[in-house]
């Protein structure tokens, strides 16, 4: 990979002698891969998984009597997924379908050849970068973010931003000059954005916290004021308020 940045990458396998098999291949790898974490049941993955935020998962297809699909299932629902690589003692057709409708990056059958490795791993790292490059062209020059809509896209600065809710599965954005619903959660919301300039007060709600002009305990509102001195108000919960005033 030269001088391109390796990807860091998670392992789930449940079974001890082939994780430590598929950890060792991958540390011969090291120059293409760094493994942050491996994990041997679900429970772990997924909360390995959201702090890490990897950008490769090795996936066994079972894990102790659950299904790998729900794991994948959970995190799509907090986020964008990392590249993925099945990996399975079975050729089973199901699987290998679910895996192509997912556009994972590759499906290995165990035991696990290393050149085969390698070749999943290269191209893991091509559509990994491809992803990056469409992220580039969603933020532009100008640092101006696009957000998918209904009927199309919206373009805003990160300034142009006040708050953003949750809407089922999609979002809300509240900016200085209208709000608009988007076509994404908020927790992929959340890793677009400035986490020291966007924060998540709640379960529901993230706030804009540099342009904050006033904030009231007793209504439990939040004020957000533009460059412009445009002005929006925000009613928050009990927490989110707390979050805010003792930030």
């Amino acid at each position: 990979m030269g001088n391109e940045k390796r990807l860091t990458a998670i392992v789930v396998e449940d079974q001890k002698l082939p994780r430590l098999s598929l950890l060792q291949k991958l540390e011969e790898l090291r120059q293409q891969v760094e493994v942050v974490d491996s994990c041997d049941n679900y429970d772990s993955a997924l909360q390995s998984i959201v702090r890490y935020k990897p950008d490769l998962l090795l996936l066994d297809i079972q894990l102790r009597g659950r299904n790998s699909m729900e794991l994948l299932e959970e995190l799509k629902a907090l986020g964008p997924l990392p590249q993925i690589i099945f990996t399975t003692a079975y050729n089973e057709r199901g699987y290998l379908m679910k895996a192509i409708k997912l556009q994972v990056a590759d499906y290995l059958l165990k035991p696990i050849d290393r050149n085969e490795l390698a070749l999943a791993i290269a191209k893991a790292a091509q559509a990994a970068q491809a992803a990056n490059g469409e992220s580039a062209r969603d933020k532009g020059e100008a640092g101006r973010l696009s957000f998918r809509t209904v009927n199309g896209k919206v373009f805003m600065e990160e300034s142009d931003i006040a708050y953003i809710e949750a809407d089922g599965n999609y979002a809300q954005i509240t900016g200085f000059r209208g709000r608009d619903m988007v076509l994404e959660n908020l927790s992929a919301l959340e890793g677009r954005l400035d986490g020291e300039q966007f924060v998540r007060v709640d379960r529901s709600t993230i706030v804009n916290v540099k342009c904050i002009y006033r904030l009231n305990a007793k209504r439990r509102t939040c004020t957000l004021m533009a460059a412009d001195g445009t002005t929006v108000e925000l009613t928050l919960s009990k927490n989110g308020i707390e979050r805010l005033i003792n930030g």
